[in-house]
């Protein structure tokens, strides 16, 4: 049993009527929906806010937590710099330890991404509604199981276009073509030590992205592929006797 606890920062849901008539339980609640419906996953979901909007302590993320979960989503926008720091090192010593890791679209400025990533993050960006077709670079990786076609389709997304401040990913499996013009590295794999680290650009939260059959079936394939196939390895550097005498 894959144990998967999606973060989402929960404030827009709450806030604007528009964003809650899209997902009115919440995008967390939107993912864990699907993700619930396989037998390999087990689903927990945290968040940043309550229900009035106020902050959680801690946002929601717990040393027990983090010991018990497997793979990590993370949706986040605005209120990324309520994020303690040492919370967001603590997410990233998971990483590093074995934990995967998924980020999802605006989730490229929260803080354990761009502690992972030692980089800026920044990129272009636009809403205007515009139409996105994600292209399918690697059919054959895991996370792209089932994506048969060359593209699909996403009616409306907000604009991300390059320049996209991040080291070069281990893969390239998507690139995101918008018909303003602009195009954007939409799905990018890491491995940062023990850990794997996805990009998936799509979820703007005016838009019913989390509902479309593909952006489910890439998620779910993600988390499968990010998922740690050992016990956590602690972050020390030990003593060790020597194994042969002399």
């Amino acid at each position: 049993m894959i144990r998967v606890t999606i973060w989402n920062e929960y404030f827009h849901e709450v806030k604007e009527e528009t964003v809650k008539k899209v997902y009115p339980n919440g995008i967390h609640s939107a993912l864990a929906e699907f993700l619930g419906k396989d037998e390999e996953i087990e689903v927990t979901t945290v968040t940043q806010h309550d229900e009035n909007g106020e902050l959680i302590e801690n946002v929601g993320i717990t040393d027990e937590l983090l010991a018990n979960t497997d793979v990590m989503i993370w949706w986040g926008h605005v209120r990324h710099g309520e994020v303690p720091d040492e919370i967001a090192m603590k997410v990233k010593n998971a990483v590093l330890e074995g934990m995967g890791m998924i980020f999802l679209h605006s989730a490229h400025h929260s803080k354990p991404f761009k502690l992972l990533m030692g980089t800026s993050c920044n990129l272009g960006w636009r809403e205007s509604n515009d139409k996105e077709r994600l292209w399918v670079i690697d059919h054959n990786h895991p996370i792209m199981r089932g994506i048969n076609d060359r593209f699909f389709e996403l009616p409306a997304e907000e604009t991300y276009t390059e320049p996209f401040g991040i080291p070069d990913p281990d893969k390239l499996l998507m690139i995101g073509w918008y018909n303003g013009g602009e195009v954007f590295r939409s799905g990018c794999i890491w491995h940062r030590e023990n850990g794997k680290v996805f990009y998936f650009q799509p979820g703007h939260e005016t838009f019913p992205t989390f509902y479309n059959e593909n952006v489910q079936t890439i998620i779910k394939n993600a988390v499968k592929w990010a998922a740690p196939v050992c016990p956590r390895i602690p972050l020390n550097c030990p003593w060790v006797a020597r194994l042969e005498e002399k």
